[in-house]
């Protein structure tokens, strides 16, 4: 890949402590009241009228701004947004019935109509507007967030999330570097804190098995895990590994080379798994655990909201939660192995704590390709072709894109350099 640079970030911030995962904050309170200086009622956005594949994507510039409603919002001038894969499958339709009902719960008594949706987790940008509550920012305000799947997303000119969604950007990153990290980082934390039982004073020296390592949840991952101390082995293809052993990985497992579980069969057993790709994987990954020592098997895949698609909130939830239930027994009682399902959680004291591990330079953003914001659909259809390594990353507001200027190298010089670095091809 020609394009592909590397752009080495390095900061004097040091790291602060694990409190903020903890939800714990401290700060001197502001008093803002909501007194947007906007003239503008509509904003431009991408939308969808209607769940499909490429063709249902639509610019609009009419889109109504989201406003202050409560008075912990913050509104956010988007600066850059990024896509992940869950941006395709809620195009399609995937989560639908149950994303609508949080969304609204009265909306189960009706068929009123969800759309037009935006798509878009990922934000960087400033904010323009607070609620009279807000007490951690202030218009002006340089940060980032990740807005949940039941709230409309961040492809478009302005959003409005809750203070608690929100943080502080890195000051070491771009908008653009920044836009690719809060919806993994919110996935990632949830899915090894909270199902997983790691923190920075347990994860020292437990080892961890990244099932598809590459990508953005992947690359996200090893960082955060080997910037607690863990041993980190991972799986991708051949031409990754010099991508995620320079992020950190200690061990890697090329899936393109053979029978994984028998390669991994020889490696001493692990304390956590993370397993984001699913499928048959399940069948052999939990065997590679401790037995009877607290290890975790942790799954992003989960049935959840395909159940609920298809079969209705009630009995989608029901029985998802008996497979859950009927899946964790069995491991508990044949391994003494928990088995957990991982899901993005909205978490802007997570995210205090990222910002500080980006700032200290242990971990930093992956960007495998950037478009202008006219450019959506071709972003879509970039992360459609799978294999990713890293994030693609949107540029809504233009003007504000910032070109870096640090060290370029090609990506196969992470594995020799043993650096970490924002792998950005741009478009």
């Amino acid at each position: 890949m020609a394009s592909t640079r590397l752009c080495y970030v390095l900061s004097a911030k040091a790291a602060g402590s694990f409190k903020a995962l903890s939800g714990c904050r401290v700060c001197l309170r502001r008093s803002f009241s909501s007194s947007s200086p906007l003239r503008q009622t509509c904003m431009s956005a991408w939308v969808i009228d209607q769940y499909g594949s490429q063709g249902v994507l639509r610019y609009s510039e009419d889109t109504c701004i989201p406003s202050i409603r409560s008075p912990s919002d913050v509104m956010i001038k988007v600066h850059a947004a990024s896509l992940n894969p869950i941006d395709i499958a809620m195009r399609g339709g995937y989560g639908a019935k149950l994303l609508k009902f949080r969304r609204d719960p009265f909306s189960v008594m009706d068929n009123g109509d969800e759309f037009p949706l935006i798509l878009g987790r990922d934000v960087s940008g400033v904010v323009v507007d607070c609620g009279a509550d807000v007490t951690h920012f202030e218009p002006g305000d340089e940060v980032w967030a990740a807005a949940p799947p039941w709230k409309q997303g961040t492809l478009s000119e302005f959003v409005t999330l809750t203070e608690y969604e929100v943080s502080q950007k890195p000051k070491s990153l771009s908008h653009i570097e920044a836009a690719s990290i809060p919806y993994v980082a919110g996935t990632v934390l949830s899915a090894l804190v909270n199902a997983g039982g790691l923190c920075p004073d347990t994860a020292a020296n437990k080892r961890i098995l990244i099932i598809g390592g590459s990508g953005g949840i992947g690359t996200f991952a090893i960082q955060l895990a080997k910037a607690w101390g863990a041993h980190v082995t991972v799986t991708c293809s051949q031409n990754a590994e010099g991508l995620v052993r320079g992020l950190g990985a200690d061990e890697v497992v090329d899936y393109t080379a053979g029978d994984v579980a028998e390669v991994l069969e020889e490696m001493e057993k692990f304390d956590v798994i993370l397993d984001g790709v699913g499928e048959d994987t399940e069948e052999w990954a939990k065997g590679r655990l401790r037995s009877w020592s607290g290890s975790k098997y942790v799954t992003l895949v989960t049935p959840l909201l395909q159940n609920t698609d298809s079969q209705g909130l009630l009995d989608g939830i029901v029985r998802a939660g008996c497979s859950l239930q009927t899946k964790a027994v069995q491991s508990i009682l044949s391994d003494g192995v928990f088995y957990r399902w991982g899901f993005y959680a909205p978490d802007g004291p997570g995210l205090d704590e990222v910002c500080r591990l980006v700032d200290a330079g242990k971990i930093l953003p992956v960007v495998e390709a950037q478009f202008p914001f006219s450019q959506v659909p071709q972003a879509f259809h970039k992360l459609e072709q799978g294999h990713a390594r890293g994030k693609t990353v949107v540029r809504v507001a233009e003007e504000d894109h910032r070109v870096e200027e640090e060290l370029a190298q090609d990506v196969e010089a992470v594995g020799r350099t043993h650096e970490h670095g924002t792998a950005e091809t741009s478009y």
